[in-house]
């Protein structure tokens, strides 16, 4: 089970560096598409699915686009807005 989770949360990294490329490249339709997965991949994986996508995937995209000070709201799908919301609330308390 621990290989499973860690390969979980490899696959997530794995999976924010490419959209992370997608994004750097200029190929906004590309990550779009990306986002939409990981999204899919949040409301119908499992509960580690869901725990790599909130810490691992989210927060990777959300931290680069804000490095290079790009506005997440209109690339987001509603859900992973809403998972990076919440990890904002938390980390402010």
């Amino acid at each position: 089970m621990k290989n499973q989770v860690n390969s979980i949360y490899k696959q997530a990294e794995r999976f924010a560096e490419i959209t992370k490329k997608a994004i750097i490249t200029g190929n906004i339709s590309r990550a779009k598409n990306y986002l939409v997965f990981a999204e899919q991949l949040f409301k119908t994986g499992s509960n580690e699915t869901k725990i790599a996508i909130t810490n691992v995937y989210v927060l990777s995209i959300a931290t680069f686009m804000e490095m290079k000070h790009c506005s997440i709201s209109n690339l987001f799908p509603k859900s992973l807005q809403e998972e990076y919301n919440q990890q904002l609330l938390i980390a402010r308390l």
